[in-house]
């Protein structure tokens, strides 16, 4: 009798997690979800190692979570301090995905921006050049958007963005008006995703807040790596969008870039 409990246990034990593991498949291949990520990656270089550029470690880090879209801050393209690569086309290659760079400033022999890269065809690629108030001393910004065609044949806009990181935040409170304004006039679904370097209490979050909706409400987190103090780093949608969030994580990997990176789960 005792036998037969077991093996019955045994048995209930493995049709549940038959089941689970159908579900988890179910889930990564719905037609009716996107799983966003948004990660500056630092050019690469691990803070712990100065001078070093890691390609595989941030490639490692975006592979484990297995994004449909992402959006990259601090991107070098053929700088000499990132060895002369182009650091958004060997994530997209090695992650089979396409991409799309958009350049903020000259650096180095080379270029540096945000990139977007989508598992999905893009098409109708868009560099919106944002403000920097004359003698502040910001640098230029922008917001790169691409139009992706779904795994269901919907489409949406993508975006990535990388705000000032002055303390006065004139710049960005500028820059993200600039974005609500695109966004408003966007007449597709609208995602946007990036290093806003403002934390939630902000008037920049505030504004932002007015077209879109973020991910989070109380978000962990995301910057400095070494003990992570400050949430700078989202993603959003237009509210009147017909997306609704499943889940928002941000992810505790703590070596490749000084920040961590920001997985959403989206429904739509």
């Amino acid at each position: 009798m005792k036998r037969l409990y077991f093996a019955f246990t045994l048995l209930i034990l493995y049709s549940c997690g038959v089941s689970r593991e159908q579900t988890k498949t179910a889930q990564k291949s719905s037609s009716n979800e996107l799983k966003i990520m948004s990660y500056n990656i630092h050019i690469g270089n691990p803070p712990s190692k100065p001078g070093i550029i890691d390609m595989e470690a941030i490639i490692k880090a975006i592979k484990a979570e297995d994004p449909d879209l992402i959006a990259l801050q601090e991107v070098d393209v053929n700088t000499a301090r990132s060895g002369k690569i182009n650091q958004a086309d060997i994530i997209a290659r090695k992650l089979g995905m396409n991409f799309f760079f958009a350049k903020t400033i000259d650096h180095d022999g080379g270029d540096y921006g945000v990139a977007l890269l989508s598992k999905f065809p893009i098409s109708e690629t868009k560099i919106h050049r944002l403000t920097t108030v004359a003698g502040s001393g910001g640098e230029p910004r922008v917001i790169a958007t691409a139009k992706i065609q779904l795994k269901n044949g919907k489409y949406i806009r993508f975006g990535a963005t990388h705000l000032d990181h002055l303390r006065n935040p004139v710049n960005r409170e500028i820059q993200i008006e600039e974005i609500n304004k695109i966004g408003t006039e966007e007449k597709l679904p609208f995602i946007i995703a990036g290093d806003l370097n403002a934390v939630t209490e902000s008037t920049v979050i505030q504004k932002l807040d007015q077209v879109f909706m973020r991910t989070c409400s109380k978000c962990e987190p995301t910057f400095p790596v070494v003990t992570p103090n400050r949430t700078i780093d989202f993603i959003a949608f237009k509210k009147t969008d017909p997306f609704s969030v499943i889940s928002h994580r941000v992810i505790q990997e703590h070596y490749a870039s000084d920040h961590l990176p920001v997985v959403a789960l989206l429904r739509f």
